[in-house]
């Protein structure tokens, strides 16, 4: 059987390779501190089960509209009027497979074979195999901790093409944890926008970013780039993580072939999940949402302060996520030496940066606290024990 080049350019995502390893190690009766998956330990609200449980009971779960049901589209753009204060219209809002499949179909409907986008590096892999898969020339821009480890205006323009045709940015970011300041954010849709490319952010971390001082949630880009596309999720903030339910804003013209491509890739997002989902958005369960986010707050805090007494700098503190992406330089090994080694002797699964990019790929290492904060402290104890033995 012939694999198709396409399929074979797919890098393996090597965070569910250390996973797969670890759970080989737990078969053999280890305990691991799984801190390489970010998937939050919570799950969803208790009143997303209780609708959940409801919808079954009701019976039939028929396929809904390519688009998602009315119901959570105006239940989406309601969040974004309260926590944003951000009017969006319902039919602008795609819901979709997960944030995966918003990825699918934003890419299907905007990349030609050639065109190339601006992403930051390091960036989420998956995110740049859905660019590549349907042709486009991924132009990865190196980042550093002087830019917070995200694109600013000034390697957007330095990098600009005649061939450039869009940006993708996520903020606050996989691996790393840091946002892009919004004027710097602006800036760069203004640059976009004047030379006619489109602008994918990734807000799936959004509301798992740090509050103002006035206590104001982060704000989303299109507070100020109203054509600018953003992808979504169910999983982070809501905690949904197998429920495979994410959406996308998109401009009014977009419409109508999000729907088209929707129908004909995988004709409409979990019935079940939806009906769900709807109860994210009850008074109580935005407030476990909150809770759980200072309550990730809190592990960040354990987190960063252990490393940094075990000889681990993270350059730049997260404000957003679940992540810290910290330096193994001093250490003397490579990232992926670093992650084997604590994996097989201290039994921690992490992830190393060859995961999401090149620069710095051989220096950086990505932790999940998404863990209980018992595990974090336990995986800081050992990690700490290893650089003991390491530096003997």
């Amino acid at each position: 059987m012939k694999i198709s080049q396409r399929a074979q350019s797919v890098d393996p995502f090597f965070a569910m390779e250390f996973g797969k390893r670890a759970a080989a190690l737990e078969a053999q009766g280890h305990q691991v501190i799984k801190l390489s998956l970010g998937e939050p330990d919570f799950g969803p609200p208790p009143a997303v089960l209780e609708a959940a449980r409801a919808a079954i009971d009701g019976g039939a779960l028929p396929y809904t509209a390519a688009l998602g049901t009315p119901a959570l589209r105006a239940a989406i753009a309601k969040f974004y009027l309260d926590q944003h204060g951000v009017t969006i219209t319902p039919n602008r809002i795609i819901v979709t497979a997960g944030a995966s499949a918003a990825l699918l179909l934003v890419t299907a409907a905007l990349v030609d074979p050639g065109d190339e986008v601006i992403v930051g590096d390091p960036s989420y892999p998956c995110n740049r195999q859905f660019l590549s898969s349907f042709g486009a020339q991924v132009n990865l821009v190196a980042t550093d901790a002087a830019s917070r480890f995200q694109l600013d205006a000034a390697s957007v323009r330095a990098n600009w093409t005649s061939a450039t045709r869009g940006l993708m940015i996520a903020t606050p970011s996989n691996p790393t944890g840091t946002s892009v300041p919004p004027g710097e954010l602006r800036a760069i849709c203004d640059w976009a926008r004047e030379h006619g490319a489109w602008r994918l952010v990734d807000e799936i971390y959004l509301n798992l970013g740090d509050h103002d001082a006035n206590g104001q949630p982060p704000q989303t880009v299109l507070a100020f780039d109203d054509d600018a596309i953003v992808i979504n999720s169910f999983s982070k903030y809501f905690g949904m993580t197998g429920w495979r339910l994410g959406w996308a804003v998109v401009p009014e013209a977009l419409v109508p072939t999000m729907e088209r491509l929707a129908q004909n890739y995988y004709i409409c997002a979990s019935n079940l999940s939806q009906q769900a989902a709807l109860a994210c958005f009850m008074p109580e369960s935005l407030a476990v949402c909150e809770a759980r986010r200072v309550e990730f707050a809190r592990r960040r805090d354990i987190v960063l302060a252990g490393l940094a007494g075990i000889g681990l700098p993270v350059p730049v503190p997260p404000d957003g996520a679940f992540y810290v992406y910290f330096d193994v330089a001093g250490t003397g090994l490579t990232a992926w030496e670093f992650c084997e080694r604590v994996l097989d002797e201290a039994h921690v699964a992490l992830t190393p940066g060859k995961d999401f990019g090149h620069a710095g790929a051989d220096r950086y290492v990505r932790l999940s606290y998404a863990a209980s904060a018992e595990h974090l402290n336990e995986a800081i104890r050992r990690l700490g024990a290893f650089m003991d033995r390491l530096a003997q």
